[in-house]
């Protein structure tokens, strides 16, 4: 006996008693040893940070990182999933200080930077148990017990490493550039952090006049969007080949490129004279501010092949501390850089008018001061991107320092080719987002000016200038001036007491102050969760087979891997990427606290479960688009997916009890099973094929989707059609196939959803497969995914049903249009196909009787044509073709005025258009160009579909009406039997009253109603004592 099953669950019940289940038995454990031997798959998780909350986002990333584990463990392969904390950087150096009250490099060093860093350390894990929790709830099954951390001297060990391979390949440099900039943390960024943090800004924009120093009354016109910048310049740009107007403009003489004159210019202007921006290259002009004191060897016109005529003035004002291009340029011209702002991005005190002033807001205070001077010609509003800083969200800047760098430009088109080996999903991720980026990488900047993070392990002989990048703590330790005991803090500022013997002088070598960049810690966890290569069981683990992340992490993580793993091993770190989108709240908009638009994914997990909300997120649309993310949706997809799954079980298990089946005393041969048996199981192997094609290539929704089409076949055609072998009092052959076949069917569906939903598929797997086999697999999770038996499929059989479907789907159309319901029986239906093969579906025994029972009907006939039961009135749609055709439009009225019906919609049957012929020329007409109308012949009702159509003969004889009418009592008799809480069993006494309608009814079917109804009598009388009762009208009757 299969343990009862409630027709209604609680999903959230359920899945907590199977968490309770897995956890007791460790059965994440024994599922990844059951397959130790097998071929390794190898899967990486991308590191958290857990000192922030999980959100919703999170909940998609884990439910697909788990899927693809699960479903490659069922396929027999060894797949280990150790988790990781990503624990320096930033993110976690911005929690402490909001946590402590304090703002910005200054206050830290007042604080304390070893109490910092302690308390740093400490806060890591502040998320720890709610991460676990969310990843327990959702299903995703990760070993968070033994996870590599980035803190650990361990993983710090082995990142050291890959920067001396990085240091003895000659890629690791320190140089002075200008990088991107956070005032606000007082540090430089990399490229790839920069591109995580870009928003749309509207800033002024203003066009500056610069007074030429040799000739009155004229002036450079040049654009700039960082008014900030300009008490910086140096110099003025142009292009070498630009052509340049001398425009003669209310009263004085305006230097521009001449193809921006009309656009920029307000009224009139006259050109007076052209050159080429060669011509104008060592032109003096005197300069707006001169903060510096600069000299000659400061304010002339350069040439600058970056210069363009698509906006501005085509004359661009030069900074060299404050942009990259300004920066290169102006090494080529030896320009001095004048750098006026300090390390948080305010003025410094010889910028008098604006000192001590954050450069943004001093914006306003330089346009009025240009405006009053008569120098400023004109402002505009400029939209556009801007980089902020991805974790403190303040504006970055452009700032000439000196940093340590990657050379990855030196290692692009091993880049590139690596980025060639990755299997993308989607498949535009490698030569779209990623590939670009790779397309225009620049050296990755690597130090920051900060404290908690993996120390740069570089150390400088403050006597001859000699460096040496450290390698390990072995070499760390032979190096060290003073002998070092036991084990050390490879954090600051303790490694920062560490001096070295210098190899070269002998004197004594100081580390560099910097740490690296966070980014290079993750994307170090190929290697470093092992310590390689000081321990050693990364090669079996290299590459991963499979990653996923959502789509920032082309930005961050899969690009860090990639670089790293290229320069340090020669190959790409992984071979399949994932990407996903973002999750969105229920009108498309990206989920903030500002909006108030979080929607919690605990409300969720407490109220629909976890499968719920996996199975949404899976099905709704490809992961690698935006979701929309709410709950009402996930409400739809258990009712339409989970219930019918356990409905379909539910009444197994119901039906299998009163029967006393047990699928373990029974064989039968497919060959031996009636049509839809076969049907189902053929439906079941193509499914099988489907779902394991599209998870090969990691296709979740079309795989998720094949499932969900099946369990809707299982039960609104399969079980809907078999219902009656079930509900038969004998135990036949027919009633054996019918329990083996949706036996079977059920095992293997719940298997193959294990991945998708492994919390009610262990359910339903324990229930139906355990409680009648001590043998089998514990777990659902440890059995072998399905595979297809191809001699189970039968293409042809599958093409019949659907041929079969379709007509009854017309037939109940034509019902439900001439208000007939299902349980009044009518005498005959006339079918007619579109292809004339298609008749032997309807013409199979089997397929007839399903056709006659679904619908109701006693007999059916094939017909070749439906003239006589429809006919139809076809007139073109004027408001459609009137404008389209014009003066052509009354005769195509007439043409399709005296055409045979029939004929058209032939036509349309074969081509969805019709083809005339008026006065010469070809017009096509489209269907929904046509006003269609269907008139029934009397006593007929006809629906049709694209050449398919069911003709219903709706005349109700006496016989039919009575045999209608004893359907609705039985049906009537099964409500009540329900509302008096009798079980599927149980028989009945059934007593009656009514007219002489209700009593000739009766008596003409009393074995079918006592039949269907379990009732071992049915008297004409008043009910008994103790009998349940009620008054009801049948049909009017």
């Amino acid at each position: 006996m299969f343990n009862k099953v409630e027709s209604t669950m609680d999903f959230v019940r359920i899945e907590e008693e199977i968490l309770d289940f897995w956890n007791k038995n460790d059965t994440f454990k024994k599922s990844v040893d059951s397959r130790k031997g097998g071929k390794q798959f190898v899967f990486y998780e991308g590191p958290p940070t857990a000192n922030g909350k999980p959100h919703a986002g999170h909940v998609l990333t884990r439910v697909v990182k788990d899927l693809i584990p699960r479903y490659k463990t069922m396929q027999g392969y060894h797949v280990e999933r150790k988790g990781g904390w990503d624990t320096h950087g930033l993110p976690v150096e911005l929690e402490v200080e909001k946590e402590l009250g304090i703002s910005g490099k200054q206050e830290i060093e007042k604080y304390g930077v070893e109490k910092f860093i302690k308390k740093c350390k400490e806060s890591v894990f502040t998320y720890e148990e709610e991460w676990r929790k969310l990843s327990e709830r959702v299903g995703f099954w990760i070993d968070m017990d033994n996870p590599y951390i980035t803190y650990k001297n361990e993983y710090i060990e082995s990142v050291w490493w890959a920067l001396r391979q990085i240091w003895d390949k000659g890629l690791l440099y320190k140089g002075h550039k200008v990088v991107p900039y956070c005032p606000r943390c007082g540090t430089s960024l990399s490229s790839h952090e920069v591109a995580q943090g870009y928003k749309e800004v509207t800033e002024p924009s203003i066009f500056v006049r610069f007074a030429l120093e040799d000739e009155d009354n004229t002036y450079f016109l040049a654009w700039t969007t960082t008014p900030w910048t300009l008490p910086s310049n140096v110099a003025l740009a142009v292009g070498e080949n630009v052509d340049y107007a001398v425009v003669e403009y209310m009263g004085e003489k305006l230097i521009i490129a001449q193809e921006l004159t009309k656009e920029v210019l307000n009224g009139d202007y006259k050109i007076i004279d052209t050159l080429k921006g060669k011509e104008l290259e060592g032109r003096r002009y005197k300069p707006l501010y001169n903060f510096g004191n600069l000299g000659e060897e400061a304010f002339y016109v350069i040439v600058g092949d970056f210069v363009s005529t698509e906006d501005g003035s085509g004359i661009v004002h030069i900074a060299p501390a404050f942009g990259e291009d300004d920066s290169m340029v102006g090494h080529k011209y030896g320009l001095p850089v004048y750098q006026p702002v300090d390390e948080q991005g305010k003025f410094v005190p010889e910028v008098k008018p604006w000192a001590g002033m954050f450069v943004k807001d001093a914006d306003e205070g330089i346009i009025k001061d240009l405006e009053e001077r008569g120098i400023l010609y004109k402002i505009d509003d400029y939209t556009h991107t801007y980089p902020f800083c991805w974790r403190c969200h303040t504006p970055l800047l452009y700032y000439a320092r000196g940093s340590w760098f990657i050379e990855t430009t030196a290692v692009k088109d091993k880049l590139l080719e690596n980025n060639q080996k990755i299997n993308w999903y989607p498949e535009h991720i490698k030569d779209g987002r990623f590939g670009n980026f790779l397309e225009n990488v620049v050296d990755w900047c690597l130090s920051r000016e900060r404290y908690w993070g993996t120390p740069l392990n570089i150390w400088e002989c403050s006597e001859c200038g000699n460096q040496h990048c450290v390698g390990s703590i072995e070499e760390l330790k032979k190096m060290s001036v003073e002998k070092i005991e036991g084990d050390i803090e490879l954090h600051k500022p303790y490694v920062d007491e560490v001096k070295l013997v210098c190899s070269k002088c002998g004197g004594k070598m100081d580390r560099v102050p910097e740490v690296i960049d966070c980014w290079f810690d993750s994307g170090s966890m190929p290697f470093a969760q092992y310590h390689y290569p000081f321990e050693s069981t990364f090669e079996e683990n290299f590459p991963a087979d499979f990653i996923s992340e959502a789509i920032d992490q082309t930005r961050g993580w899969f690009y860090s891997l990639v670089v790293i793993s290229t320069i340090v091993f020669g190959e790409p770190a992984f071979k399949n990427c994932l990407v996903m989108g973002h999750v969105l709240d229920e009108y498309g908009q990206k989920m903030s606290k500002h909006k108030g638009n979080v929607l919690d994914p605990w409300i969720i997990l407490n109220e629909q479960g976890a499968d719920a909300m996996r199975w949404y997120l899976f099905t709704t649309s490809p992961p690698w688009y935006p979701s929309r993310f709410y709950q009402d949706a996930v409400i739809e997809a258990q009712r339409k997916f989970l219930n019918t799954l356990w409905n379909v079980y539910s009444f197994f298990v119901l039906y299998a009890n009163i029967d006393g089946f047990n699928p373990k005393e029974y064989e039968m041969a497919v060959e031996d099973r009636t049509d839809i048996d076969k049907w189902i199981i053929s439906r079941l192997n193509n499914t099988i094929k489907t779902v394991r094609t599209n998870l090969d290539n990691y296709n979740i929704t079309p795989a998720a989707r094949a499932i969900d089409d099946l369990v809707d076949d299982i039960s609104n055609w399969y079980l809907r059609r078999s219902r009656s072998r079930y509900w038969k009092s004998e135990t036949d052959i027919d009633k054996i196939a019918a329990y083996l076949t949706l036996y079977e069917t059920l095992v293997a569906t719940v298997k193959l959803a294990a991945p998708f939903i492994p919390f009610i598929s262990e359910a339903i797997y324990r229930n139906l497969v355990r409680s009648v086999d001590s043998e089998a697999p514990e777990s659902v999770h440890f059995c072998d995914y399905p595979i297809v038996v191809e001699e189970y499929i039968d293409n042809d059989l599958e093409r019949d049903m659907e041929v079969v479907r379709k007509v009854v789907n017309l037939g109940r159309s034509a019902r439900n249009r001439s208000k007939i319901k299902n349980r009044q029986p009518l005498s005959k239906m006339y079918i007619k196909l579109k292809y004339p093969q298609e008749k032997g579906a309807v013409l199979r025994e089997d397929m007839n009787s399903l056709i006659k029972e679904e619908l109701n009907v006693k007999e059916i006939c094939l017909v070749d044509d439906v003239e006589s039961f429809v006919s139809y009135k076809i007139k073109p749609r004027y408001d459609v073709l009137g404008p389209k055709h014009g003066k052509l439009m009354s005769k195509i009225a007439k043409e399709i005025a005296e055409a045979e019906p029939a004929n058209i919609l032939d036509q349309l049957e074969k081509n969805d258009v019709i083809t005339l012929d008026i006065a010469g020329e070809t017009v096509e007409i489209l269907k929904d160009e046509l006003e269609i109308k269907a008139e029934d012949a009397e006593g007929f009702c006809a629906e049709g579909d694209y050449g398919y159509y069911a003709v219903l003969d709706i005349t109700i004889t006496e016989d039919l009406e009575l045999e209608g009418l004893a359907r609705e009592l039985i049906s009537k008799i099964q409500n009540l039997r329900k509302e008096a809480g009798f079980e599927v069993e149980n028989r009945i006494n059934l007593y009656y009253q009514g007219d002489e309608k209700i009593d000739k009814t009766i008596d003409k079917f009393n074995n079918m109603i006592a039949s269907e109804t379990l009732s071992v009598d049915i008297e004409n009388r008043e009910p008994v004592d103790g009998s349940y009762s009620k008054e009801m009208n049948i049909n009017g009757y």
